[in-house]
Order: structure tokens, then C-alpha cells, then sequence
């Protein structure tokens, strides 16, 4: 009894490695696909977290007519210097965009956390990495966050309905909102959350 034996052939054995190279090129780039879609929601809850603790620090500072360290800030109903006594307005410092007297964060104004109005700045960094209001690194020393930039931009808002309006307005005396904006980047997406701030300083009574 005779049996045919026969190896593969040349052509043979070049078909059957480029088969097996596309099959094994597609199951990497499925892996990859799959890997990339798996670390994104992370990716993007950390950016939210970040922006959600920058935007609750922001928040959290005072809005004042006089800085906060004027021995008037309490009762000044106006951003005013005034005269010796007149407590009803700033003994020596009115609030303006920019900290004072080298104040750091965090910071005891809202204005404090930008120089300008509008204007987005990267004002939670410290040596190139961002801190939190205490100066220790986002996601702790032992695994600082990385990857992430933040920005704050501040600047007046006008809040409620026609006839019952919380006033938006450059000068210091008219400000009585201000819309914060936090946008944190990763890679090539954004995380952007908007929140407000009213005054809540002293008012004068008619």
C-alpha cells in the first residue's frame, strides 16, 4: 500500500503567514481598541473629580467689597476707601481682581484666583504640577495625578429674571455676581463646569 506524502509548498507556507500576520494584526488592534475604550471612563472621572474640588475651592473664598483682611471688610456696603471711622466702607483695601499683599491660596477672595477678568490662568499650579488648596499634589505625594492641566477664568454675570437681576459688572462697586469656569484637559478631551458666585457682603437699608 503506496500513501501520498507531500509538504507545503513554498507559495503555500507565504499565504499562511500572511493570513496569520493579518489575523494577529487585527486581534492587537481590537486589544488596543478595547484597552483605550476600558481606561477612558477613568480617565474622564478623575478629570471631573479634579474640576468638582477646583471649582468647590473657588467657591468656598469670600466675596467682599474690601479684601478680606481690611479691618472694614464686614460691615463696607461700597468698594470705597473711606474716611477714618467710616465703617461703612474699606479702611485701606478694596477687592479687585488679583490677590493682595502676596496673599497664596488658598486664596480669602474669589477674585483673587485669576489677575483679569475673563481671562483663563493656571492658578493651582506649583513647580509645574497641580497642588491642591493645601499645596500637596492632586491624587496624594505617592501618586500625583498626571496628565491633566486646569485653568480658572472669572468674570462678572448678570443672574435672574428681567426686573429681579443680581448685577454683572466690571467695576469693583457694581460687581455682584461672577461666573467661575473650571476647564481641566487630558489628552485630547475636556472637562468644563461653570458655576456662580454672588456677593454677600453687608447692604445698606432704605
Amino acid at each position: 500500500m503506496s500513501t501520498n506524502q507531500r509538504g507545503l509548498s513554498l507559495i503555500e507556507l507565504v499565504m499562511f503567514m500572511v493570513i496569520m500576520g493579518v489575523a494577529a494584526v487585527t486581534v492587537l488592534q481590537l486589544l488596543n481598541m478595547s484597552t483605550k475604550a476600558s481606561a477612558e471612563p477613568a480617565r474622564r472621572k478623575q478629570a471631573l473629580l479634579l474640576a468638582e474640588a477646583l471649582m468647590e475651592e473657588v467657591q468656598q473664598a469670600r466675596f467682599t467689597f474690601c479684601d478680606p483682611s481690611d479691618a472694614n471688610a464686614a460691615t463696607a456696603t461700597s468698594a470705597a476707601i473711606g474716611a477714618a471711622g467710616d465703617t461703612t466702607k474699606c479702611k485701606a483695601t478694596v477687592e479687585a481682581f488679583g490677590p493682595e499683599n502676596g496673599e497664596t491660596r488658598p486664596y480669602n477672595n474669589v477674585n483673587d484666583y485669576v489677575t483679569a477678568s475673563g481671562t483663563a490662568q493656571q492658578s493651582f499650579l506649583s513647580g509645574g504640577q497641580l497642588v491642591d488648596a493645601a499645596g500637596q499634589p492632586m491624587g496624594g505625594a505617592a501618586t500625583p495625578l498626571t496628565g491633566f492641566t486646569a485653568t480658572v477664568a472669572i468674570e462678572p454675570a448678570t443672574l435672574g429674571p428681567a426686573g429681579m437681576t443680581v448685577a454683572g459688572d466690571t467695576s469693583p462697586a457694581n460687581m455682584e455676581a461672577l461666573r467661575i469656569t473650571i476647564n481641566v484637559d487630558y489628552g485630547s478631551d475636556k472637562i468644563t463646569l461653570d458655576g456662580y458666585r454672588t456677593r454677600y457682603a453687608p447692604r445698606t437699608t432704605d
